[in-house]
């Protein structure tokens, strides 16, 4: 016990107002809880005990107002108006015990359930910027008083949030849709399904829910950048994860570990697919939502962004017999809507394609699709072999990433067949040295290595409010162009309209870098030289960077020098 509870005893004691005996089950009970006499559940204990000696609230109150110098108020008889309840937030009400019931100039009058919360205060006086005049009442008084003031203020809000909800025009499958759904589930479903298909409509590729300390944030990326959205309240957030989960098909009752589930969603006569990834965080477990739209995959190769002279060498490389051909960069730069772009070429009736996947992102009809699951031994590596037995075509492996996928991937390329994976690397000429560091042999990797495409996203120009400009002249340094060569080129900008949300961005295009591998490369890969040297030959062959590439869709108009400058390296 501390000397506060001490004080407050004592003060009782000599006015009579406690026996010993009662004194002594006070002491044990606070002493027993351990966390002092004043704080929280323990000011109730002493009440409870006090009135078993017949003693009415208002006199226990009063009895503490005068210890502390400080107003005794009756909560019940107090009505302050809702500009006064909502100078605190419903979170700082209930963490502080405070209930406001005036506010004069720089001062504002509060109720405190707990008087001697002296951080409390000092947090509060921080929090508001205003002098406080502390008042002293029940307890039990001003925690009723906060729930029937803040509840009926979040009742509200909940009311307006949900009036704002659009009417439910999408199908999620799986079942989750039954008839026999609760009254008090029914908004939330309405809310989750209201967030996905605003999604749909922004063109967002992820749905972010992020449970942060004071709020539950939720935030779609549109065109690779994050745009904030409406938060809905923060006690909604473990009902809308718990549906969230429950439309994905994971275990509601796991909080501790990541996990991966998938939802399907219908909007009119088109199917979208939504892969779920929780992930538990020190405020909630965070949900997102990665948006697989089938209609990516039958993009046209110029609709990627290649230029016709790119496109011509792309596809003589993706129709060759045999070999590998690696598509490069980081995560979320497209890669594989590429691949899946460059199978929906070449997938013919005559070929067998066969694609190793983790996970399967697209389901593509015509080809044989495997997902890997290393919790039962079917790795990169044991689906490559068993694959081969299949007689393919044309491989696909979701991913290199280790020596032994490697190796069956080049020794699959030099027995007839044509394989597509993906590497992490920065540009092409680096996938050499990438599978050299691996442990591939250099003579193995001079000989099954066909080209390697390295790319980048930048945000396509929006045609509804594009518009011509005149660039600065540093503009025009950056870009290696004469004033004169500008004169003939289409430099433009978006203005910013209602179909591109105000950013003057719709859409996303490739840049892209592509090394292609003749005889004289693969001389120098066969005899290890450097990557420096690789490159060097490289660029003196026609290979074009990524950043010139950008540079030749600035002068096209179809993105801003701004967005090639932040995606994509200078040439030494």
């Amino acid at each position: 016990m501390n000397s506060t509870d001490e004080f407050i005893l004592d003060a009782f004691k000599q006015q009579g107002m406690l026996s010993e005996e009662v004194l002594e089950e006070i002491t044990a009970e606070v002493e027993a809880e351990g966390d002092g006499l004043i704080g929280g559940k323990e000011l109730a204990i002493m009440n409870g005990v006090l009135a078993t000696t017949g003693m009415p609230e208002s006199e226990v109150v009063n009895f503490l107002a005068t210890e502390l110098n400080m107003d005794a108020v009756d909560v019940s008889q107090v009505n302050p108006t809702e500009d006064i309840i909502a100078l605190l937030t419903p979170e700082w009400a209930r963490q502080y015990e405070a209930f406001p019931i005036g506010a004069t100039g720089a001062e504002i009058e509060i109720v405190f359930g707990n008087p001697l919360d002296q951080d409390g205060f000092d947090n509060l006086t921080h929090l508001l910027g205003k002098t406080i005049n502390p008042k002293v009442a029940y307890r039990g008084s001003v925690l009723a008083a906060i729930d029937e003031a803040y509840g009926a203020a979040e009742d509200r809000k909940m009311k307006d949030f949900f009036g704002g909800v659009g009417d439910d025009d999408i199908e999620i499958g799986d079942g989750v849709n039954s008839e026999d759904v609760s009254e008090e589930d029914a908004p939330i479903i309405k809310y989750v399904h209201s967030v996905i298909k605003d999604a749909l409509e922004m063109r967002a590729s992820d749905i972010h829910m992020e449970p942060l300390e004071k709020k539950f944030r939720i935030r779609f990326r549109v065109d690779g950048k994050l745009r904030e959205q409406q938060d809905p309240p923060k006690r909604l957030q473990p009902s809308i994860i718990s549906r969230t989960k429950l439309m994905a098909n994971v275990s509601l009752a796991e909080k501790r570990v990541p996990l991966d589930g998938r939802i399907n969603v219908k909007v009119g006569e088109k199917v979208i697919d939504l892969r779920v990834s929780t992930l538990p965080t020190v405020h909630g477990e965070s949900i997102v939502m990665r948006i697989l739209d089938k209609e990516n995959l039958s993009l046209g190769l110029p609709q990627l962004g290649f230029f016709s002279d790119d496109q011509s060498t792309f596809e003589n490389v993706i129709a060759l017999p045999d070999g590998i051909f690696l598509v490069t960069g980081p995560t979320g730069s497209g890669k594989s809507t590429t691949l899946y772009s460059a199978l929906n070429v070449i997938n013919k009736p005559d070929r067998k394609i066969i694609t190793v996947e983790d996970p399967v992102e697209y389901e593509v009809p015509g080809i044989n699709q495997v997902q890997v699951r290393a919790e039962v031994g079917m790795t990169f590596s044991a689906a490559l072999r068993s694959m081969l037995r299949q007689a393919p075509n044309i491989v696909m492996v979701g991913e290199i990433r280790d020596l032994e996928t490697a190796e069956i991937a080049i020794n699959a390329s030099l027995t007839g067949h044509m394989v597509f994976s993906t590497l992490h690397t920065n540009d092409a000429p680096s996938s050499v040295s990438r599978l050299i560091d691996m442990g591939v042999k250099p003579f193995l990797v001079s000989a099954s290595l066909r080209a390697a495409l390295a790319q980048r996203l930048v945000r396509s120009i929006c045609q509804n409010c594009k518009e011509p400009y005149t660039p600065k002249g540093n503009e025009l340094n950056i870009l290696g162009v004469s004033e004169e060569q500008a004169s003939t080129a289409t430099f433009m900008h978006g203005a910013g309209c209602a179909k591109c949300g105000d950013s003057g961005f719709r859409g996303r295009k490739g840049v892209f870098e592509i090394f292609v591998v003749n005889q004289e490369i693969e001389e120098m890969i066969y005899h290890n030289v450097s990557i420096v040297e690789l490159r060097k030959k490289a660029r003196e062959m026609g290979m074009r960077s990524m950043r010139e590439d950008g540079f030749r869709k600035v002068l096209a108009g179809v993105t801003t020098l701004d967005e090639v400058l932040m995606v994509t390296t200078a040439e030494e």
